[in-house]
Parts: structure tokens; sequence; C-alpha cells
């Protein structure tokens, strides 16, 4: 049985206001269910704006973007329910404890009473927060803030699941348990739509990874395929060095 792809991109454009050239040029792909499918980049490249448009955020220039067979902004408020999102910001409001945190998200996606605590401590626990969960977000560290980012992304058990940077700036640790539970997340039925600098994290982790630049996509396929395409490449790191050169980026 083939795949079903579960998001379908066609012509996907942004062009912001008094931008001299577009941020996502015409890129199309389709992401399959149940995948874990990485979108990597250099800075600038147009990871952010790709799945900002797949997250509502804002709308395309031009292109469509199906989810289920339907076009996705015509039925935004549907499918909003169906979506988690962790941006590479932290999207938390530092005045509040994290249980506080998780409880007004939980609340955002219609989850209250025992089902929300159940789920909240169940989260707590597997991300090691249940002891520090009545501490303000301010006073956490910086893993500590990504990690509640996470469960407020997961809490609502989405069927597609938005990472941007998900893992940048934490300890190897906290990394590794993040990891482990996206697997499991994943397990469950989840799509997953990701983005990353960790060439060896999106290697282990993704199914598909499409390698963008320039607002183009110059690659797509599994790790081990991509890594067979391009001779001379031992790990997803050389492809991606290979396909977008050695340049540094600004942005």
């Amino acid at each position: 049985m083939n795949p079903s792809p579960i998001i379908e991109i066609e012509g996907l454009t942004k062009t912001f206001r008094h931008a001299t050239e577009a941020a996502v040029k015409g890129i199309s792909f389709s992401i399959n269910r149940n995948e874990i499918f990485g979108l990597l980049g250099p800075n600038g490249a147009g990871k952010t704006t790709t799945i900002s448009m797949l997250c509502g955020l804002f709308p395309p220039s031009s292109g469509s973007i199906r989810i289920n067979g339907r076009h996705f902004h015509q039925h935004l408020a549907d499918f909003k329910k169906l979506i988690g999102i962790v941006p590479q910001d932290i999207a938390l409001y530092p005045t509040l404890t994290a249980r506080e945190n998780l409880d007004f998200y939980g609340h955002m996606y219609g989850l209250k009473g025992a089902d929300l605590k159940e789920r909240r401590e169940s989260w707590l626990i597997k991300l090691g927060l249940t002891d520090v969960g009545d501490r303000k977000i301010s006073s956490y560290s910086g893993g500590m803030k990504r990690r509640v980012n996470l469960i407020a992304g997961v809490l609502h058990s989405p069927e597609i699941l938005f990472l941007d940077e998900p893992t940048v700036g934490v300890d190897v640790q906290s990394r590794n348990v993040m990891i482990e539970l996206l697997k499991e997340v994943n397990r469950a039925g989840t799509t997953i739509i990701y983005t990353s600098h960790h060439m060896e994290e999106a290697e282990d982790l993704c199914t598909t990874v499409s390698i963008i630049d320039y607002g183009k996509i110059l690659d797509q396929g599994s790790p081990g395929e991509l890594i067979a395409r391009h001779p001379g490449c031992e790990d997803l790191e050389s492809v991606f060095l290979n396909l977008t050169k050695r340049k540094l980026r600004n942005g």
C-alpha cells in the first residue's frame, strides 16, 4: 500500500512587503501521514517562513497547501485544532509557573478538568519537570524552558506537530530526552515536521529530509537516499554542505 500524503504543497511562494526577492520560491512537495519530515537549511534559507505558512501564521503569496486533501487556508479554523506548534522562540508566560502555562495552553485546545491535569502531569514527569512545575518560568534555565515549550505543543495530542529548532541551546541530556519523546509521539500517530541545524540529530530522527536554500528545495529523500545520491558523502551533514556549500550566512 502506498503511503498517503497528509500535507500537499504546490508552488508555494512568499514575498514579504518591501522585500527585493521572495523568501520562498515556488516550492512543491508532499509529506506522508506519520512521517517525521525534516526541513533543513542554512540561516535565512526559508525554513521558518515555510513552517509559518504551513501553521497558518500568515498566508502564502501564491501556491496552495492541502491538509487531508482540503485547502488549508479555506478551512483554517478547523485545521488549527489538529496542529501543534513548538516555535523557535520560547512561547511561555515568564510570570506564570510551568503548570499554569500548560493549563493555559490546554484550555486553548479545549482540554479541561481531570484529562488536562493527567496529560500535564504525565508530560512533566516524562521531561523531568514535575518537582519544579510550580516555579515561575522566569526562574527556569534555557533547557527547562525548551522542555515546557515542547509540552505546550504536544499536550493536546495533535495530528500534525510543527517544530522549529526545538532543541536549540539545550544540553545533551535534555536533547536526548526530547528526541526520544518525539519518536514516541510519532509512534502514537502524530506526523512531525521539523527544522534543525543539528544534522546528526536530523539523520537519527527524520524519515524524510528536504534541504532548502535561498527559498528553493535542493534535494529530498530519506537520509540514506540522500547520502547514496551524493558521491563522497558519508553522512547527512556532508550532503548538506555539498548542496548548500560552505559560505557563511547571515540572517
